[in-house]
C-alpha cells in the first residue's frame, strides 16, 4: 500500500492558519509563550529583510559603476 502524498502548503499558509486560531482556548501562560515565539519569528524575519536589502544595495552599487 502506498503512503499518502504529503500535502504541500502554499507560502504563508501556516501563518494565515495561526492568525485564525481561536485564542480563547489558551491560558495566559500559553498566550505569553505564543507572543514570545511570534517576537522571535518577527526578529528572524527582520534579519532576513536586512540581509536581502544589504545584498540588493551591494548589487546596485556594483552595477552602477
Amino acid at each position: 500500500m502506498e503512503e499518502p502524498a504529503e500535502i504541500r502548503l502554499g507560502r504563508g499558509q501556516r501563518l494565515a492558519e495561526v492568525a485564525r486560531e481561536d485564542l480563547e482556548l489558551y491560558a495566559v501562560e500559553e498566550l505569553e509563550a505564543r507572543i514570545a515565539a511570534l517576537d522571535a519569528e518577527k526578529a528572524r524575519t527582520q534579519t532576513f529583510i536586512d540581509k536581502k536589502k544589504a545584498g540588493r544595495a551591494a548589487a546596485d552599487a556594483l552595477f552602477r559603476q
